[in-house]
């Protein structure tokens, strides 16, 4: 591991990176064009002390996801991305998927411009790459799992506590449409094994996919109305907006609602709410959402996330 260029290079991202880049502020008494270090490891979802030693060339060793969220906060582009891997002596990725895969740099820059919408980028499993506070807010941050079990579409047919962020009544619906969007991107993968993989294993352990399965149904999930369980604000309707990157592993997801809508003056509170970032562990790129707010009575019961 070369551990001085590893800092130089980080050091030269930091400068190019803009505050306005990241949805930050460019206040007045701002002495650096670029970001702070501290700026960059809140981003990372690292620890102010860890980035610090990693930009002096400390004895530090990162891994590969505190890697992954580091080119994420610096908008490293493929190149740049590869030679961090490199210079950090870890397996450079070699295809955008899974948990530590690399948001693309076109969807984090529309990501960074809905700092009043919940969005998130996700994969084409529904792994989740990335999401902005609001976000974290409506539907909570995700677990840290990896491989199958990271997506969103395993869980649901696996774990019965992930369906508690819609409504019982709507679960029909949602996995009828998450079946058909898994058979989508299988046809579109080909013979690829973590697909295939899923797959089997879902035939395997849920009898409700299987007979979705079975059924042939195909349809990219798109546009959604979806009714969302929030523990504070009750039961959110929003529409759900997908835009697919140029190759269709990746997805941009935001949630709206029609203005002068209950649901409009909800998403309203949820930024008023706010979210307050905790310390993460320095081998890890997760951040825990802490929510206070006046109590609202919800609609329905609240469900356990």
């Amino acid at each position: 591991m070369n551990l001085a260029e590893l800092a130089a290079f980080l050091r030269s991202r930091r400068d190019r990176v803009r505050p306005s880049d990241v949805g930050l502020p460019t206040g007045p008494r701002r002495r650096v064009p670029g970001l702070r270090r501290e700026e960059v490891a809140q981003l990372a979802g690292l620890s102010a002390d860890y980035y610090t030693e990693l930009e002096r060339g400390g004895d530090v060793q990162p891994s590969a996801q505190v890697l992954a969220a580091l080119a994420r906060a610096l908008r490293l582009g493929g190149d740049e991305r590869d030679h961090l891997f490199h210079l950090a002596d870890r397996p450079v990725p070699t295809v955008a998927r899974g948990s530590n895969a690399h948001a693309q740099p076109a969807l984090l820059g529309l990501l960074d411009r809905l700092g009043t919408t919940p969005a998130q980028i996700i994969t084409d499993l529904h792994e989740t790459l990335v999401q902005n506070e609001l976000a974290a807010a409506l539907i909570g941050r995700p677990p840290t799992r990896r491989g199958a079990a990271g997506s969103f579409v395993h869980r649901w047919f696996t774990d019965p506590d992930s369906r508690a962020v819609y409504p019982t009544e709507d679960h029909p619906q949602h996995s009828r449409a998450f079946v058909a969007d898994l058979r989508a991107v299988a046809a579109r993968r080909g013979r690829d094994t973590e697909v295939t993989g899923m797959v089997a294993e879902l035939r395997g352990r849920s009898e409700e996919f299987a007979t979705l399965w079975d059924t042939h149904d195909v349809a990219l999930r798109r546009t959604d109305h979806k009714r969302i369980v929030h523990s504070t604000l009750g039961v959110v309707e929003v529409d759900c907006h997908t835009l697919f990157s140029e190759d269709a592993r990746q997805r941009l997801l935001w949630f709206s609602a029609p203005p002068g809508t209950e649901a409009a003056a909800q998403l309203e509170l949820l930024a008023v709410i706010g979210t307050q970032d905790m310390s993460a562990d320095d081998e890890t790129s997760l951040r825990r959402t802490s929510v206070s707010v006046p109590r609202v009575r919800p609609r329905h019961p609240p469900r356990e996330r």
